[in-house]
């Protein structure tokens, strides 16, 4: 089983990425958003609580979304692979995540993070602004402290996963097809180990 995380600021390309390898590799995504709104309309427990947690204003602790992904990875069991989206975002989700996937005798393999400047990720954001329906893409400032945002909490994650020589940065400029070639050779020589 090989599982990524797929890391990168708002704008980076991580969706139209994701869908890409995705493709190619036949892994499943898994996105903590998707799988809150998913067992929250599936009306199971951990989606029942997290749903009484969020309507409070408060965010759904760290063991309701592991959960969510423990139930994800045993829906799952001939997944060639996961590609992570959205998770972890902290130190301590990353911890859960591993020791989850020990007791599933699986691991991380690598956390690819696309590299960015700023001044083009506000570019790209404003961009896709302005047919994205998003204001949250439509105000530099907003986008700015999003992007610091990112920087703030991931550093973090990618301290974690450095410790076991597991982050690669991809430079997310260029093509869409070069940033995925690029992508792709990170997998293919960790696929072969």
């Amino acid at each position: 089983m090989f599982n990524l995380i797929l890391f990168g600021p708002p704008g980076s390309g991580k969706g139209t990425q994701s869908e890409k390898l995705i493709a190619k590799y036949g892994l499943n995504h898994l996105s903590t958003g998707d799988l809150l709104r998913s067992e929250i309309a599936a009306k199971t427990p951990l989606g029942l609580e997290a749903k009484n947690i969020m309507d409070k204003g408060q965010l759904v602790p760290d063991e309701v979304v592991i959960g969510m992904i423990s139930s994800a990875l045993d829906a799952n069991p001939t997944a060639k692979g996961f590609l992570f989206d959205g998770f972890p975002r902290t130190g301590a989700q990353a911890q859960a995540l591993d020791n989850l996937l020990e007791l599933k005798e699986a691991s991380i393999n690598v956390m690819l993070a696309l590299d960015v400047s700023e001044k083009e990720l506000v570019k790209r954001l404003l961009k896709r602004g302005e047919t994205s329906g998003r204001s949250d893409d439509t105000n530099e400032h907003v986008i700015r402290a999003r992007i610091t945002e990112y920087h703030n909490k991931t550093a973090i994650v990618a301290e974690y996963y450095r410790q076991f020589n597991k982050v690669v940065l991809i430079k997310g400029e260029g093509s869409v097809d070069d940033i995925f070639a690029a992508l792709s050779k990170e997998i293919d020589e960790r696929n072969k180990e």
